[in-house]
């Protein structure tokens, strides 16, 4: 009998340690390939070529601010799959945010970049803003140099002075299991600021909501789908944090799937008016690999938002 009961209790053992860091594990409605996977297909393209995929790969720079057909006369490549002049640079300017050699070329390291799962909100913001623009202290000898790579939304969205106390509440739907590291990133934020946080149950009176559609879910931003986009949210004037449900969440790293609490981290950061930084290893750079966790606040992070808000 005992030989027979080891393995049941080992068999337990393990199901209570996968509990602990899975939250919609495996909960995915598409299990396709990821909505960027086509990219792979365009290695090596570069100015001058004419290759099916090229036009999707406008879409994906114009979705995330690169590329801006409609603010030029002529528009004849917004709908084609040339690779033209306007395309060539706005990879360059891609490759200049992400730290990589800009040739304009759609080289390994490059593509590697853009199918990796991201924050839905844009890089560069209406021509305005780009991650890489830094912020710049003068020395004693008159010299200026760049001290971070925090970037605020346009305009500089914040909240009001004496709003130093937020409540968020979580929208019908959102999996009970999800809103515990969703707090946590609240805590961690609180510890690093003057805010404080506090949940509620009233949707209508709370400053911040929270949920988990996926697609077409109202806000002008819908979901693609399983490993691409994983959550995007809205300045402070707008209050809305959305997770696509269909992404393979958990808490942990886990291979193949998206640590919850670091994303929310990121779009925590959005929340208070934060934009996209270029440091990688701060929370507000765009992508997160599948696999790994980031529970902590950079540097970066936390020049940030102190100098948003003069703290």
């Amino acid at each position: 009998m005992a030989s027979k009961a080891f393995p049941f209790f080992s068999f337990v053992i393990l199901l209570f340690l996968l509990s602990q860091y899975s939250v919609l594990a495996d909960n995915t409605n598409d299990k396709n390939q990821s909505p960027f996977e086509f990219i792979n297909h365009l290695q090596g393209c570069h100015k001058g070529d004419n290759v099916k995929g090229i036009n999707e790969l406008k879409k994906y720079l114009e979705k995330f601010g690169y590329l801006n057909y409609s603010s030029y006369t002529n528009q004849k490549h917004a709908n084609d799959d040339d690779f033209e002049e306007l395309l060539e640079s706005a990879i360059k300017t891609y490759q200049l945010n992400y730290h990589l050699k800009k040739t304009g070329v759609l080289d390994p390291k490059t593509i590697s970049k853009m199918i990796m799962p991201r924050c839905g909100m844009e890089d560069i913001v209406n021509g305005k803003t780009r991650m890489r623009s830094g912020h710049k202290r003068q020395n004693a000898s008159g010299h200026f140099h760049t001290v971070a790579h925090y970037n605020f939304l346009p305009e500089n969205p914040n909240w009001l002075a004496n709003k130093y106390h937020l409540t968020y509440a979580f929208l019908a739907g959102t999996p009970v299991d999800a809103m515990n590291p969703v707090a946590k990133a609240f805590t961690t934020w609180a510890g690093n600021t003057h805010f404080t946080f506090s949940v509620t149950q009233g949707i209508g009176h709370a400053d911040l909501r929270i949920g988990f559609p996926h697609g077409y879910h109202g806000d002008g931003s819908p979901f693609d789908g399983h490993g691409g986009v994983l959550a995007h949210a809205f300045a402070p004037d707008n209050w809305r944090s959305h997770y696509d449900t269909n992404e393979t969440w958990y808490v942990g790293a886990v291979e193949g799937a998206i640590d919850l609490e670091s994303v929310a981290l990121h779009e925590i950061g959005h929340l208070f008016g934060l934009g996209q930084s270029s440091v990688e290893g701060a929370i507000m750079f765009p992508t997160i690999p599948p696999g790994v966790t980031n529970g902590n606040l950079h540097g970066d992070d936390i020049q940030g938002i102190r100098a948003l808000y003069n703290v």
